[in-house]
C-alpha cells in the first residue's frame, strides 16, 4: 500500500471563483496514491470544469468537490470496485464518470462485502533492532516492577459510580492547590469514576474485564499512588478487585468505604487525608533517563477526514516504526475500524495464532454488533463523511497505516496488560475513551491521537499528543493540536514528519506538557468499556 503523496509543485493553484483556463496537472491540485487507485483526493475545492492532466489523459470535473473527497479519475460500472491505497474501499451503487465527486451518492460497501485473503504470515519481515548502545533516551520514572511511567499521578479510583462524586470531591481539594507545590515531583491528583461497577452479572467474565480495565489503569508506571473509594454494596466488591487482578502486589491498597466509613462528606475527608499520606511517597520518585525502549504508545485516531491516511496516520506510522526498531512498543486499538483491512495485519504476523487471534475479534464483532440489529460496518460517523470519508474500508485503510509496518505480535483483550514487545493490537470499540482506556489499562505511558476534524481530547494519566491531518485544522485549533501534519501537502516527506512525530513523544515522555495537558484536559476521557447484560 503507497501512503507517500507527491512533493507538491511550489503553492499549488489557488482557485477562486472560475474553474482555470487551461488544464492543470493532478499532483497541483489532488493527491493520487496509487496507480491502481479509480480516485485522486482534492488538495483544495475542485471547481466544476476544471481540467486535471493526468498520466492518462484529461479529467473534466463534473462537480465541486471538497478538499478531502475525491474525484473519479477514470469510468466505473455499477457494481465495481473502487480502489484507494491500491485496495478496495467500496463497489460503485451507480456509473461513475470521469471527474465525478465520488461519495456516499455512488459509493458503498456493498451487500457481499469482501473476501479477503489473510495470507497469515506471508508479509513478515523480522525488525533489525538499535543497538542497544544507540538507541535515543528520555526522562521518565523507573518503577520498582521495571516498568517506566512518563508521568507520576497520584490517583483516587472509583469502584462504582455511586462513589465517583466522592472521587471528585477529593481531587478538587489538591487542584491548584498550595499543598501540591511541596511536591515538585507528582503531576497532581486525579479522580478516576466510573459509571459501571453494579448492575452487572456477579462473578460474569464482563465484570472481570471491568475489574482489569480499573486495576490497569491504577497499578500503572505513571501512577505513583493510590486509593479506592467505594459505595459498599456494589457488585463490584473493592476485595474482588484487589483478589482476581493482584491488586497491590501482596500488599493491601487503601481502600474506604462510604457505607462504612460514616458517609459521604466523612469518605472524602478520610480519601483526602489517604492522599496526603501518599504524596510524599510519590514525590520520592525523580525523572533519570532511560532508553526509548521503554515507550508503549497508544495509537488512536478520532474525528478522521480524508487526509487522515494520507498524512497524520502514515507519519505517525513511520514513528511507530522507529519506535519499535528502538524496542519500544505500540498499540494499535479500534478494531471496528481495522474491519476490511484486517488483512493487512494478518500477512505481518510473527505466526499463525496471532494472524488467527485478530480474525477471531474480527468475527466476535460481526456477532456482537448482529445481536443488536446493527453491522460492524456502520461507519464513518457523520464528520468522518464531511471530511470525505465514505466507507469502514476506506476509513480502516487509512487508520491501519498508524501501525507502521513492522510485524504483528500481540492481539491483546480489552485492558489486559500487554506483555510483548514491538507491535501490538489490542481489541477496543472505535469510540476513543474506551479505546484508549484500554490502551492505558494494558501499560501505554503515552497516547498519540490524529484527528481531521478537530478534537479537545486528554488522557490522564498518559499524556496525549494530537496530530492535525491538514494545515486548515491546526490553524483553527492551534492551542489543541501539538504537530501539523498537513506539512506533508505542502512537501515535507513522511519520513520527516515521522521524525518529528518520535521527537516529540520523547520531548512529551520526559515531561513537557502536551497542549492537552496546558488545557487540563484528560480524567473526563477515563472511561472502561462495560459489557454484558444491565441488571
Amino acid at each position: 500500500m503507497t501512503t507517500q503523496p507527491p512533493r507538491a509543485a511550489g503553492q499549488g493553484v489557488t482557485l477562486t471563483g472560475a474553474a482555470p483556463a487551461e488544464p492543470v496537472d493532478l499532483a497541483e491540485l489532488a493527491v493520487l496514491l496509487d496507480p491502481q487507485d479509480a480516485v485522486a483526493i482534492a488538495k483544495q475545492p475542485l471547481l466544476p470544469r476544471t481540467i486535471l492532466r493526468t498520466a492518462n489523459g484529461e479529467v473534466r470535473v463534473r462537480q465541486l468537490i471538497p478538499p478531502g473527497h475525491k474525484v473519479a479519475l477514470r469510468a466505473v460500472a455499477q457494481g465495481d470496485d473502487v480502489r484507494r491505497y491500491g485496495q478496495i474501499i467500496g463497489f460503485a451503487t451507480q456509473e461513475i464518470a470521469p471527474g465525478d465527486h465520488v461519495h456516499s451518492q455512488n459509493l458503498a460497501v456493498g451487500a457481499g462485502g469482501l473476501e479477503l485473503d489473510y495470507a497469515p504470515c506471508s508479509e513478515y519481515k523480522p525488525v533489525e533492532f538499535v543497538p542497544e548502545a544507540q538507541r535515543r533516551t528520555f526522562k521518565g520514572f523507573r518503577r520498582k516492577d521495571g516498568r517506566v511511567g512518563t508521568r507520576n499521578y497520584v490517583a483516587i479510583l472509583a469502584s462504582v459510580n455511586c462513589s465517583s462524586s466522592a472521587t471528585r470531591r477529593v481531587a478538587e481539594y489538591f487542584r491548584n492547590s498550595d499543598i501540591m507545590k511541596q511536591y515538585p515531583n507528582v503531576d497532581g491528583v486525579i479522580a478516576l469514576g466510573t459509571k459501571g461497577g453494579c448492575g452487572a452479572h456477579y462473578g460474569s467474565s464482563d465484570l472481570g474485564v471491568l475489574q482489569r480495565t480499573m486495576a490497569g489503569i491504577v497499578d500503572h508506571p505513571n501512577v505513583g499512588g493510590y486509593v479506592i473509594l467505594s459505595l459498599g454494596c456494589e457488585v463490584n466488591q473493592p476485595t474482588d478487585l484487589i483478589e482476581s487482578t493482584g491488586l497491590g502486589n501482596g500488599h493491601q491498597p487503601t481502600v474506604l468505604t462510604i457505607q462504612q466509613d460514616g458517609g459521604f462528606q466523612k469518605t472524602v475527608e478520610a480519601g483526602i487525608a489517604a492522599v496526603k499520606q501518599l504524596l510524599p511517597v510519590a514525590n520520592q520518585a525523580q525523572r533519570e533517563p532511560v532508553p526509548a525502549s521503554e515507550l508503549m504508545v497508544a495509537l488512536q485516531c478520532g474525528g478522521s477526514d480524508g487526509w487522515s491516511g494520507v498524512t497524520a496516520n502514515p507519519g505517525l506510522g513511520r514513528a511507530a516504526d522507529e519506535i519499535v526498531r528502538q524496542g519500544g512498543t505500540v498499540v494499535l486499538g479500534e478494531t471496528t475500524e481495522v474491519y476490511g483491512g484486517e488483512h493487512l495485519l494478518t500477512r505481518r504476523a510473527r505466526n499463525p495464532q496471532v494472524a488467527q487471534d485478530l480474525i477471531d475479534r474480527i468475527h466476535w464483532w460481526e456477532r456482537y454488533t448482529a445481536m443488536f440489529g446493527a453491522s460492524i460496518d456502520n461507519n464513518p460517523a457523520p464528520g468522518n463523511k464531511l471530511g470525505g470519508l465514505t466507507t469502514i474500508f476506506e476509513k480502516s485503510l487509512g487508520a491501519i497505516a498508524k501501525a507502521g509496518n513492522t510485524p504483528l505480535n500481540q492481539v491483546a483483550g480489552y485492558g489486559e496488560r500487554v506483555t510483548e514487545r514491538g507491535f501490538v493490537h489490542m481489541d477496543t470499540p472505535g469510540y476513543d475513551p474506551v479505546s484508549v482506556t484500554g490502551q492505558v489499562a494494558g501499560g501505554c505511558n503515552i497516547v498519540v491521537f490524529t484527528t481531521g476534524r478537530g478534537s479537545a481530547f486528554g488522557f490522564k494519566p498518559a499524556p496525549s499528543i494530537k496530530i492535525a491531518t491538514n494545515s486548515t485544522l491546526y490553524a483553527n485549533q492551534e492551542p489543541d493540536m501539538d504537530i501539523n501534519a498537513g506539512k506533508v501537502l505542502d512537501g515535507i516527506t513522511l519520513d520527516e514528519l515521522g521524525a518529528e512525530i518520535f521527537d516529540k513523544i520523547l520531548a512529551v515522555a520526559s515531561g513537557e506538557r502536551s497542549k492537552s495537558e496546558m488545557a487540563g484536559v484528560g480524567e473526563e476521557e477515563y472511561n472502561p468499556w462495560i459489557l454484558g447484560a444491565m441488571l
